[in-house]
Parts: C-alpha cells; structure tokens; sequence
C-alpha cells in the first residue's frame, strides 16, 4: 500500500539466478534478407515462439531480447491540439473511452435467449482515427484531427545484435526450479522443432547458449573419469595379489557399491552431476574389501604350509571364517572413521555446501555400501571362488618382495636411529607448515565453459543507439581478428523483457562462442586468447570491461552483485565520497600483479533534463502536480489508454507526442496543461526546465549507500591478491567517520569456507581419535595411529605445490578424505602388532619388524589402489576437470607420505 500509484508488483518467474539455460535468436535464414522487420520478428518472438514455448515442460518462463515491441499509436501535434482546444489528458480520456464491449444480460423472444453485447472495441487504425475526443462549437474533433496514428514501438531499454551484422531477435530461456536441466532442454528442442514448421519457411531459430552441452562435457569427463579409474584400480589389484579371482572378487565389489549408492541417491534426492559423481575413488571404495581378501588369502597359504587339508570345503570356510574374523575390527573402524571424516564436508553451508555436500554424500552411500559387502558378500564369495595357493612364488609375490627388499634397510636404519628418524619427520611436517602458509588460496579451481561472457560499459549517459552500435562494432573486430578462434559474437545491450540481469543501457554483454581448440590458429591456450580479447578492448579508452564466462558471471553477480572474482564494497552515506574513495581504490588496485578487468562503479554523471515545478504559479492555475506529472510521462514516455486485439494477439494503444515534438527542452517548455478555467497554459510558466547531471545509480547494502570496485584475477590466487589489496589500501587510504571496506565475491565464500572447516574439522578429528581409543583402549596406540593425519598431509601438501595449485576447497575436501585412508594403515598395523603381542614372546624391535613384514602388502596395497584410482582425475583435461584435479592431487602425495612415513616413522 505504501507503493506509488501505477506501481504495481508482480511475481517474477519461478527459477533460479542460474536457470537461464537456453538462449537462441530468429532470424531470415538469408541475412541478406530485409523482408522481415526488426518489430516482424519481435512480434513472432512473443506471439508464435514464446506463446508455445511456455508449454513446454520444465519451463518457467522466456524474456524476450531485441527488436521492437509493437504498439499502437496516437502521434500528437502539440500545434493542431492548440488549435483545436485539446488537452493530452482530454485525447488520452477519449481513446481510453472509446476502445471497449459491453454486456446487456439477455431477453428472450419467441422462447429464445438472445445475448446483448455492445461491441465497441477499437479493431484497425481507422477505429483509433474515427474516435471523438470533445465537440467545439457544434463540431467534432477527432483524434485524426490532432494525431498521426500509425503503428509504432514502445520505448526499449535492450537490444540484442549478432556477429557485427547489426540487430536481431532473440530470447532467454528460464527453466523452473528444481528440474533437471538437461531433460527440460531437451523438451524446449523438441517443442523449438515443432514450432519451426509454423514458421515461415525463410526464417529460422539458432541456439547460441545450451547449457546441456556443458553439461554432456563434463558427463562426459566424470564418465571417463570413472572408467579409467575402475580399470586401472582392477589392473593395480591384479598386479599386487597376483590372482585373477581375487582380483575379480574385489572389482566385484565396485559395481555392487555403486549400486547401493546409486539407490541410496535416489532415495535422498542426491543428482548425479560432476561433484556428486566427481570424487569417487574405486581404489578408495576397494580397500576395505581388499582388507579381508588379502588375510584370507594368506591365512589360506599359511593353512596349506602347515599342512591342513584345505581341499575338504568345511576345513577351508573355517580359515575363511577365522582370516575374517581377525581383521573384522580393523575393517569396521576403518570404514567407520572414513565415513567420519566426510560429516564435516556434509556442514559446509552457502554455495561451497551445495557444491561439495552431495559429492561427500555420493561417496560416503558407496563406502557404507563397501563396509557392508566388505562383511557379508566378500566373505561368502570367498568361501566359493577363493583357492589355496602352493609354495610357488607368483608375479604379486616377487614384486612385493622387491618392494620390500627396499624397505627393508631403510626401516632398519630408522629403528637404530630412532630420535633422527622421528627429528626428521617433525622437520619435514613444519617444511609441510611453511609451504602451506605460501600457497595462497582460492574458493574453487575455474571450471572452463567453453565460452566467454565479456561484459562492457561505456561512459555513464551513453544511449541505446551508441551502445548498440559499439557493441557492433566490437563484434565485428573481434571475428575478424580471431577468425579461426570465435564461431559466433551476440551481444545483448540494457535489459530484457524480464529483467533478470537488469543494467543501463551503457552496458551490454558480448556472449562469444569459441570453436574447437582443435580449429584455433593464432593461439595455442585459452589464457592466451584472453589476454589477445583483453588487449582488443585496451585499445578503446574510458571504456570498462570484465571477461568472464556465462554461467561464471553470473554466478559472481550473485554471490556478491558484481560479475566479477572479487568486489571490495566501500559503505558510506555521500555518493560524492564514495565516488572519490572508489577512484583511489581503482588507482592502487592496478598496481597489484594479477589484479585484471579492474571496474569502478559509477555513481554519477548522468545527464539528465529537470522540471521544477513553482508551487505558486500551479496554486494560480489550480494545476496539481500529479497532472503536470501525467502529462510529462504520456507526452514524452507515451501511456497506454488500452489494448487493441489482432485475433489472439494483444498490442497496446499508447499516446505521445509526435518524435517531431519531444526532441529538446524547448518541446518540454511548450507542453499544454489545463488550467481550473479551461485555459491551456504551457508547462514553462509552472516549471523551470534544466538539464543537470545527477547520479546514475544508487546501490544500497546493510542500510548504507555502497560503491563497488570489481576485479578479475589473473595468473595468482585470489587469496595473496586480495591481501596485497588489503594492505596497500589500509596504508594510503584514510577512511572518514562511518565509511567501511568490505571484501566480497569469491574470496568471501573462501574465507566462509575456511573459517567452516576451521571449525568442524577439529570435531571430526576428536571424534577419529575417540574411535581409535574405543578400538585400541589406550591413548598411546591411538596417538600412534593418528600420527598419520599429519604425515599425510605433508604429502598433499607438497603435491600442490609441486603441481602449481593454490589451496581451495576443493583441495581442501582432499584433504579431509584422505584423513581416513591415512588412519586406516594405522589401524591395521599398530592391530597386527597387538595380535602379535599376544601369540609370541619377541622383543619389540622384532615384534615390530615381523608385523611389518606380514602387513607389508596390504599396506602398499590399498595405498596403491586408492592413489591409482585418483590418477585419472588428477590429470583430467576434460570440462570441469579442473575442479577434481586439487582434490585428487592431494589424496595422491598425501597417500604416498601416508604410506611411507607411517611404514618408517
């Protein structure tokens, strides 16, 4: 209720910030075509395209981009009106009079119901020119009278033009929220193929964004991501246990897990996408069903040695039973803490939660599927396909004993020198410490689009035609100096029907679609095609840009409400000192190394024409403001006195001023109001009229007016960048009573991210150690054991660094899961030892040295498969690989530190 009148709100369509998942254009299949008007295919757009799309299920809604919005219009002549004595309120009161049907109820005749209808709805032009607006003198003025009526365009505040050619058509599609993107694309490229054929033959409908082809690319790559690791991770077992039924027994478990996760999934409303599916380790999966395969067949061949008839089938399922049994503890814990240390990824909340939540869900329903196949399916199985084997040495065995035979000496030395050893291990870990401090940070790794996003802004109070034009212009540069690299260039300019992404008509986007880096001749990378764009826009001064992807863009926007990595947002009251802080930012920030697509947001400079009204002279003339306020708007904006109806099709009935009229301030001075006598009066005796420049945009945050400086980072981390900013603008800038620095886009989520795990990190932790005690009743055993978490992530760390990455939290999921896998060699080894204990009466050095022995294999073993598993993420080139390759980078060096150091330390 406290809105302004005309105000009025309406619900926005019924997706997401990222549902914008199809975008195409229509245009003549010839482009030399002219037969179709720019308002021809607008209005094909909204009334055959998009009235059909709409239908289509998974749809939300589609916003119209471009071309002309088709109106009807009554052109006044401010001369004729004066001579005939008429207001603008006195012709916009008649055409909206004049344009209607009426209802009688009925009366009945002859037993018949006959309907009364009063048809007086306006139908053609002729209607609109026949409409009487008052009588002077005995003598009817019509609106022919004192308007031109002719078809015309409401006024747009977007345009949408396609490679350098000039304008066209187009449209966003928004899918509703929660459906599945590529089902819902699919049905709009079945509904778009249906509705080509009711289009005329010369015209045609180009997708230029589909959101499935990135999302079958990075299927695509998780897919073979999967393959390669469930082959490798089956060769790996091949190779180590040297028996093709065990080996085959263990893959068996793969699909079985995978199966219950699978239904698991769906019973939680887990999708299967790049992160849920991502970071699944078949090696990792395996080891606990590795576990009790690799002890049952040693206690087979310990069994056979000591003579036991193990060809009777109840002799053999007892050693089974008892090989089980004995690292049944070791494999429950084991998978337990595993699962464990996946609940602090499961916390994470925000987008990093959304992100990485299903992935820990995802593995955690496959490791719980394996812990159980791992006590009931891999035991029954090896009662049936498992054999004894004989005092022959295999393949397995001689590589395990080379590896051994390495080891051997170096564990050795390390129990002679047992203070160097542990001395040695501590400075590794603080060198691990240190290069930690220096890697920098970043929230996740870019994923590559495929495609660039680049938006422009041009000088605040640029109009639509120079923007459109430029925009042009750019397109048209850009293809011609990267021909074999860019396919297609649509720029959008200002803002779309449904303003999802609303800006000003100074700025447009330019959506470059790229070819094949197959087909790419003047550059090799795509960080080098960034930098040749990011050189093109250089050349044009004072005007702004950030490259960025489509989905990137605006997934930034949302995070912090700029399109770009970072944005540092400057609170304060006064738009002139915000405007005057923003400035010393930009100044420094473009001494920062990596700090790139630096933008300053323009608070002012934006001309505009003011009319002041003089209260007096109104109260003279009896004239209200509200009056001059409505004349002002239909004059020069143009309102709608009504709709006219073309069949189904709707078009407003607007009026306004001739464009002969309202093209300078001398047109607004002459404007006519009535006056309490009749009288017309011009607008110039009421108002002064002056042009001004005032701001252009006010953005509010927290209560406070708020200016934002974004910036792209490239070649550092977004971490080290932003500190260096931080410093370099606490030491120059001063800032004034009740202003503040806030810092914001990805390096927020970083920070919220960190300062999540900081803090359930430990828990998880103390919870791991707490089961240890519970598995081994002292607190040495367990502290023994939980020294491998940070020997691991020595490893992990090292391996970032070696590889160039900054910490993420990709990397830092990494981290978590290889926590659990450390923890399990422990487990098994430090348990081996105590049943040793047990049985004999050896010294401890000796104790030790022959549970190493016996535990060797299954140690390198599950280390070995869950690292090799990790392999094909690691090196991943395919979209969205970049995500996987921090994470599974770490989980490789973590479990090779993991697996050496513990065997040592």
């Amino acid at each position: 209720k406290n809105l302004p009148n005309g105000v009025q709100p309406t619900l926005a369509p019924i997706s997401t910030g990222l549902g914008e998942i199809f975008q195409y254009i229509i245009r003549p299949k010839n482009p030399q075509d002219s037969v179709y008007t720019l308002s021809d295919l607008r209005t094909i757009q909204d009334w055959v395209v998009r009235k059909k799309l709409l239908s289509t299920e998974g749809v939300a809604d589609i916003s119209s981009f471009g071309g002309y919005v088709k109106e009807y219009q009554a052109k006044v002549n401010p001369k004729f009106m004066r001579a005939a004595n008429v207001t603008l309120e006195e012709i916009f009161k008649a055409l909206e009079g004049g344009n209607g049907n009426a209802g009688g109820a009925y009366i009945e005749k002859d037993g018949t119901a006959f309907v009364i209808r009063g048809i007086g709805l306006i139908k053609n032009l002729e209607d609109i020119e026949k409409t009487i607006i008052k009588i002077n003198n005995q003598v009817p003025v019509y609106i022919k009278d004192v308007a031109e009526v002719d078809y015309g365009a409401t006024v747009r505040y977007g345009a949408m033009t396609i490679n350098g050619e000039g304008e066209t058509v187009g449209a966003v599609v928004l899918m509703r929220k929660g459906e599945n993107a590529v089902n819902v694309i699919k049905n709009i490229k079945s509904s778009l193929r249906e509705i080509e054929k009711d289009l005329p033959k010369d015209l045609e409908i180009v997708p230029f964004i589909d959101r499935s082809v990135l999302i079958s690319k990075t299927i695509k790559t998780v897919t073979a991501n999967l393959l390669e690791g469930c082959l490798i991770v089956i060769v790996v077992l091949f190779i180590f246990l040297g028996d093709i039924r065990a080996s085959l027994l263990a893959a068996s478990v793969i699909p079985l897990s995978m199966m219950i996760a699978v239904i698991l999934m769906n019973i939680f409303g887990v999708d299967g996408n790049l992160m849920s599916l991502g970071a699944i380790d078949f090696g990792l999966i395996v080891d606990s069903a590795l576990l009790v395969i690799e002890n049952v067949v040693f206690q087979l061949a310990i069994a056979l040695k000591a003579h036991k008839d193990l060809t009777d089938k109840k002799l053999r399922d007892i050693e089974v039973a008892h090989a089980c049994k004995e690292v049944k503890k070791s494999v429950v814990f084991g998978g337990l803490i595993i699962l464990i240390v996946y609940f602090p990824i499961m916390t994470l909340s925000g987008i990093e939660g959304k992100m990485f939540t299903p992935m820990a869900m995802t593995v955690s329903f496959a490791i719980l599927g394996a812990l159980i196949l791992s006590l009931t399916y891999v035991p029954t199985m090896a009662t049936l396909v498992l054999k004894p084997h004989g005092d022959h040495k295999n393949f397995a065995d001689k590589l395990v004993d080379f590896f051994y035979k390495g080891y051997q000496p170096l564990i050795h030395k390390a129990i002679a020198k047992k203070r160097q050893t542990i001395a040695g291990a501590l400075v590794l870990l603080c060198a691990g410490i240190l290069v930690f401090m220096n890697l920098g940070g970043e929230f996740i790794p870019r994923v590559d689009e495929g495609d660039y996003l680049i938006e422009t802004r041009l000088p605040v109070g640029t109009g639509l035609t120079e923007s459109k034009d430029f925009s042009t212009k750019l397109q048209k540069i850009l293809l011609d100096s990267f021909p074999n690299e860019i396919a297609t260039c649509v720029g959008k300019v200002g803002t779309s029907e449904i303003p999802t992404d609303p800006m000003p008509i100074e700025a447009f986007d330019n959506i470059v679609i790229l070819k094949d880096e197959h087909e790419w001749k003047k550059v090799k990378t795509k960080a080098e095609l960034t930098e040749r764009i990011a050189g093109v826009y250089k050349n044009f001064p004072g005007v702004t840009y950030t490259i960025s992807q489509p989905i990137e863009n605006r997934f930034n926007e949302l995070i912090s409400g700029a399109k770009a990595d970072v944005v540092i947002k400057i609170m304060g009251d006064d738009l002139d000192k915000l405007t005057y802080l923003g400035q010393q930012v930009g100044v420094i920030l473009k001494n920062v190394k990596g700090c790139d697509d630096i933008i300053v947001q323009k608070l002012g400079g934006l001309p505009q024409i003011v009319i002041t009204y003089d209260r007096n002279m109104l109260a003279y003339y009896g004239i209200q403001v509200e009056k001059v306020n409505q004349l002002i708007q239909t004059a020069f904006a143009g309102k709608t006195a009504g709709i006219i109806y073309e069949g189904e099709r709707r078009f407003d009935l607007s009026v306004r001023l001739s464009s002969d009229y309202r093209a300078d301030m001398e047109d607004i001075k002459e404007l006519l109001l009535s006056d309490k006598n009749g009288n017309l009066v011009p607008l110039s005796q009421v108002a002064e009229v002056k042009v001004e420049i005032g701001p252009s945009e006010i953005s509010r945050d927290k209560g406070q007016r708020r200016l934002n400086v974004s910036f792209n980072v490239r070649g550092r981390d977004i971490e080290s960048v932003v500190n260096e900013a931080k410093k370099l603008i606490d030491a120059k800038i001063n800032l004034p009573l009740g202003y503040s620095f806030t810092y914001g886009g990805q390096f927020q989520n970083l920070i919220a991210a960190k300062e999540r795990l900081s803090l359930v990190l430990p828990i998880a932790l103390l919870i791991i150690l707490a089961l240890l005690f519970v598995t081994f009743g002292t607190i040495r055993e367990s502290l023994m054991v939980f020294s491998a978490i940070p020997l691991a992530a020595v490893g992990g760390i090292f391996s970032l660094w070696a590889r160039g990455f900054s910490f993420s939290i990709s990397a830092g999921v990494g981290f978590i899961c290889l926590f659990g896998v450390a923890v399990l060699n422990g487990i098994l080894l430090i348990s081996h030892f105590k049943k040793l204990g047990k049985e004999t009466e050896l010294e401890t050095e000796e104790l030790v040295k022959v549970a190493l022995a016996d535990k060797f294999r299954p140690i390198i073993m599950t280390s070995f498969v869950a690292a090799f598993g990790f392999l094909p993420m690691a090196f991943s080139t395919g979209a969205g690989g970049e995500v996987s390759k921090p994470l599974a980078t770490v989980v490789i060096g973590g479990l090779l530190t993991a697996t050496v150091l513990p065997l040592i330390v």
